[in-house]
Formats: C-alpha cells, structure tokens, sequence
C-alpha cells in the first residue's frame, strides 16, 4: 500500500514569530484578523520578546509591530560597522620613524627594517629605517540598513544553556524543539514505537554559521589579534543544525543529512524526508533548517555582488532622500532593487500515514510531491535557467493526478520564491504565468511572503510553508503589503498577484505550491496538500470505522500541544536540549547477527537483512 508523507509538527521562529500554531503567519496578516485572534497574537509576541507590559495596551501593540518583521538592523550598529584601513606611516623629516610599544606586543619575527632597544622591563622602544604598512581601526556606515531579524528582545541562546553555540545553531535547538513539541506527542513515546534506524534527521544551513562562534572566528580571529577556539571549525559546518538535533534534542541514531541548496534547501531537505517515508524506508523525519546571516561582512558580500536592496536605491524608488523605508525593503513583483537578508529556524515532524493514524497525531498537511532540477548550462552561477520550468511542472501535474484538473486550476495557490530583485520579478512571474497558462488556470492566486519577513536562506521554503499552514486555518493568503503596484516587466495574465490580503477561504484550498529558485541552479516546488484533503485521503485508505478510532486518539494528542502553546505564550518553556545526558556507549548494547538493542528505544534495529542484489549473486549457501 502506498504510504502518504504527513506533516504532524511545524515549528521555529523567524521576524514573525513563532512558527508553530500559526502565530508568525498571524502576525502577517493579522489587520485583517479578529479581535481574537489579534489578542492571541500579540500576546504570544509579548512572551516571546519578553515584554512584560499588558500585550492587549494599544501602545504595547505598536511596539511589537515596530519591532517585528523586516526593519532596521538593530543586532549591529549599520552607522558603524567595524573595518579596518590599510595605512603607510612615514617618517618626519627624515629621522627614522620611533614608536613604544608593549614588549608582548612585538611580532615573533621581528622585520629586518626594525631596531628594538628596551624602554623598560614591559616597553620596548622601535625604529623603523623604512615606511610602515599598518592597519587602523575605522568604522564605516552600511549601504544597507534593513534586515529581516527575529523579534526584538528574543534571545534563542537564552532560552537553554547555549555555551556559546553560533546563532544559527540556537535557532536549530529552539525550531527543532519547538515542532517536535507543537505535534503534542511525546519523544519517549516516539522511541517506544519505531525502531532507531527509522527516525531520520535532514537538516542545515546553506551558508554554515559564519559568526564569531563559527567560521568568522576561524578565519577572522587571526587576522585581528586573536586565537580560533577549537569549536570554531566545528561549529561552522553547513550539516551541523541536523547535528546538534541528533545529539542535544532528539538522541537519535537513526539517518542524518544536511541537504545544501542555497535557497531551495529546506524543500530539498523534506524530500529527501518525503521520499525516505514513502519507499517505507523511515517512519519519522524531522526536517528543516536554520540560518543567521546578519551579520556585517554577508551584508556587504551580497551588496558587492548587486543582489540586496541598498539604501540609496530604495530612496531613489520613492524619490525621497530622508532614509529608506526599511519596513519595505523588500517588494517582489513591483519595481524593486534587490533582496533582504533574514534569520530564521524552520522545522516539520513527518511521519507515514499508518504511524500517524496510530498515534493519533495531528494532521497538519501532507506531502504530495517535491520536485528538483537544476538548470542546465548557464551564462552565470547566479543566473536564471530552465531547471524552474521542470519543477513547476511537474508539482502541477501531479497535483492535477492526485486531485483531478478542476482542483488544479480552482482550489491552489502558490508561495512564490519572490526575493524582491528585478530579475525574480521577471524570471519567476515568466515561469508561474506560462505554467499557469499551460494547466488552464486563469487567475492563479500568488503571494511572496519575504515582503514580511526578507530571505533567510535555507529556512525560507519553511517560512513559505508556515504561510500555507496558515492560510488553511484562517483562509486569508497574506498579500503583498508593502508594494502598491506590479511591475510592467512582471508577467501575469493568468496570474493574480495579491496585493491586499486576499480571502481563499479556510475550505476553499486543496494544495499549496511552494517555490524555490536557488543561488547556482537549485530549483525546488513543493506540493502540500490541505488538512482536509490528507483526511479525505486518509479515510479513504482506512475507512470510516477506523478514522473515528483516529479523531478519538487525536483528541488527547491535540490537548498536549495546545497545552504547550499556552504555556510558550504565558512566558516561555525551555526547548528539548540535552547536554551530556542518555550517553550510550557500546558497552551498553545489546548485540546478535540478528538484531541490535539500544538502551532507550523499545524496538530493535533488525540485522537480518535481504541481498539487495538476489539476481546478480549466488545463493551463498550454494556454494
């Protein structure tokens, strides 16, 4: 029997919020909420940025809204970022150029140009015969100001003991805890009731961790008169968030990869996810990503190359030279000057349909398919090629093979990639029009949520995704709001381009597509298929009598999570994060040719595997 990928647990935290039960697509289209629904949001926020006054006080709410989403950077000064200017000192008057300085500051290898007397026991007195090539500490002001950051007053390292992990390491710890917590089912459970290698981890970053922590460290320590720590490498890696989930929240043993695709890399990562469930090689996957790239020197990097909104550029669009307006950095499909940088941590639990239905978990969505190509032969590594053509394609038609043509073209919608560059406007409309036209879909509702909450790499396909777990709850899909036109290059005669919150309704939507378009020629799309539809599905293969047992089961799981999202949005509960603790060594396992116990898991890895290759060769008892 076939077996459906279901995504039981979504969570994380980016500008918006939190990810888990919706509160960060809320706080995106939360004016056109009701007072409810407001009153949930911003309370959640309050907690989450630590704000202890009343989250229902008019003047509280403008804060929180002033201090979410896309905005001025506020985690470095952007009027003072830190350089350094290369300088020649020289001598007056043609004396020899005399300095003191510390005697453990002098070089281990003295220049052949220096004379060294002692001043006194610390100082040393140096004259220089020749010029001096020295490097002064400066500061200079950023040429971009906005970014998308996580809400003001949020510290992920806070919320556990962090030992100074790189942000985009917390954010792995926080999101990871945080969907496994928001599924309502318990991870000791989980390990009585699937065997250890049938739990599988796919997770990273696209860029590693470049802070000081990590890989800045490494190689700017150095540089600046420092020492690299030994976690500095280490840290640094682009797979270690799918690392530290295996060995701090999860203790699993089971498969592990970090799937690196620039920008599509959380659709690469459920997947591969989506792919090990269906072929019944996995039961339960936890995959997603984290990325914390704010940070002066990546700022700069994607400047230099052109890419990101710069602050001139954006005063030039609204013909106005007081500042930018850093809440509309980033406008996809208007006329626009380039991306904005972002943080986040996104994370969904998926397990088959079998599982699912026997724990009674909640069904958040399901996987119908998730596709990638790259582009073929290219002008440019950044530049666009066909590799998008294929993946839309294909999502669509199997989108129309699982729900019939008339859903296709009437109940979908699609999560653009749209960055907020020229060439995306351009690129991605050319390719959702074409293929709109293509499956007889006249006006194809589109939204680009990073005009809320700016590109953060690898997550940004789970920000898009939190977006459509969203729309099925309360029917609106977040418009584009911080543009008020579509560009005259941007195609959409078949397109419908939301500028304005635009109602779907919660019933009226059968599938998401999510997209993806890569640094280099990663393409991804996404087929998510609605709550309703995945029981529609899930009822069909198990029937009726068998689904009531599920909604039963379903009742008490979905107490335990909303429990813990009360208590996230009361003041906050510690992630999953265990340091040091359950350490199994080989010593403690149980060991036969046919099966390998793991202390803490009930089930067994079974040993007793078939020859894979049967027809290519002989029966080893032949011989």
């Amino acid at each position: 029997m076939s077996r459906l990928p279901i995504i039981v647990g979504f969570g994380g935290v980016n500008p918006a919020g939190r990810l888990s039960f919706n509160h960060a697509y809320r706080r995106m289209v939360i004016d056109v909420l009701g007072s409810a629904e407001q009153a949930r949001t911003y309370r959640s926020l309050a907690a989450l940025m630590n704000i202890s006054d009343d989250p229902d006080d008019e003047a509280t709410r403008a804060y929180i809204n002033a201090h979410t989403l896309i905005r001025r950077i506020e985690g470095f000064d952007p009027d003072a970022v830190l350089v350094q200017g290369k300088a020649k000192m020289q001598s007056c008057d043609d004396a020899p150029l005399s300095f003191v300085m510390a005697k453990r500051q002098l070089p281990k290898h003295i220049p052949a140009n220096w004379q060294v007397d002692a001043v006194d026991e610390k100082r040393v007195r140096v004259t220089a015969s020749s010029d001096l090539e020295v490097l002064l500490p400066d500061t200079r002001s950023s040429r971009v100001t906005s970014a998308g950051q996580l809400p003001t007053g949020y510290d992920p390292g806070a919320t556990y003991p962090s030992r100074n992990h790189p942000r985009g390491l917390q954010l792995a710890v926080v999101g990871a805890s945080d969907a496994l917590r928001s599924s309502g089912l318990d991870l000791d459970l989980l390990k009585q009731m699937v065997a250890p290698d049938q739990f599988a981890v796919y997770s990273g970053s696209a860029m590693g961790q470049l802070d000081p922590e990590g890989y800045g460290g490494m190689m700017q320590n150095p540089l600046v008169g420092k020492r690299p720590t030994s976690k500095n490498a280490a840290l640094g890696l682009s797979e270690m968030p799918g690392d530290f989930v295996n060995a701090y929240v999860l203790g699993s043993v089971g498969d592990t990869a970090g799937i690196i695709g620039a920008c599509a890399t959380f659709l690469y990562n459920v997947k591969r996810g989506a792919d090990e469930i269906r072929a019944g090689n996995k039961r339960i996957v936890l995959a997603g990503n984290s990325e914390a790239p704010i940070l002066p020197e990546v700022i700069e990097a994607y400047r230099v190359m052109g890419a990101l909104a710069e602050d001139e550029a954006l005063m030039a669009l609204d013909g106005c030279s007081d500042g930018p307006d850093n809440r509309r950095a980033c406008r996809p499909f208007s006329d626009n000057c380039g991306f904005t940088v972002a943080e986040a941590g996104a994370f969904a639990v998926l397990m088959d349909d079998e599982l699912a239905m026997e724990l009674g978990a909640k069904t958040l969505c399901s996987v119908g398919g998730v596709y990638v190509n790259a582009d073929g032969y290219k002008k440019s590594i950044p530049g666009p090629g066909i590799g998008n053509y294929i993946t839309m394609a294909k999502a669509m038609s199997v989108t129309r093979a699982i729900l019939g043509d008339e859903s296709l073209r009437t109940r979908t919608h699609v999560l653009a990639h749209g960055t907020g560059t020229p060439q995306n406007r351009v690129t991605e409309s050319e390719i959702l029009n074409e293929m709109a036209k293509l499956y007889g879909i006249e006006s194809w509702p589109v939204a680009a949520i990073k005009a809320y909450v700016g590109h953060s790499m690898a997550p940004a396909g789970g920000d898009q995704l939190g977006a459509a777990l969203g729309t099925w709850e309360h029917g609106w899909l977040p418009g584009i709001t911080t543009i008020d036109h579509i560009a005259e290059d941007v195609h959409q005669s078949h397109l419908n381009f939301a500028i304005n919150h635009l109602e779907l309704g919660a019933t009226n939507i059968d599938a998401a597509l999510v997209n993806s378009k890569g640094f280099g020629g990663n393409n991804a799309t996404g087929v998510f298929l609605s709550p309703d539809v995945t029981e529609q599905m899930l009822r069909r293969k198990w029937g009726a009598a068998t689904m009531l047992d599920y909604q039963r089961r379903c009742q008490a799981v979905s107490e335990t999570a909303a429990a813990y999202d009360e208590s996230m949005s009361s003041g906050g509960v510690e992630p999953l994060y265990q340091f040091g603790e359950g350490v199994v060594e080989g010593s403690d396992l149980t060991l036969d040719t046919q099966a390998l116990h793991i202390p803490g898991f009930a089930i067994p890895i079974d040993l007793a595997l078939e020859n894979p290759f049967p027809d290519m060769t002989s029966d080893p008892d032949d011989s």
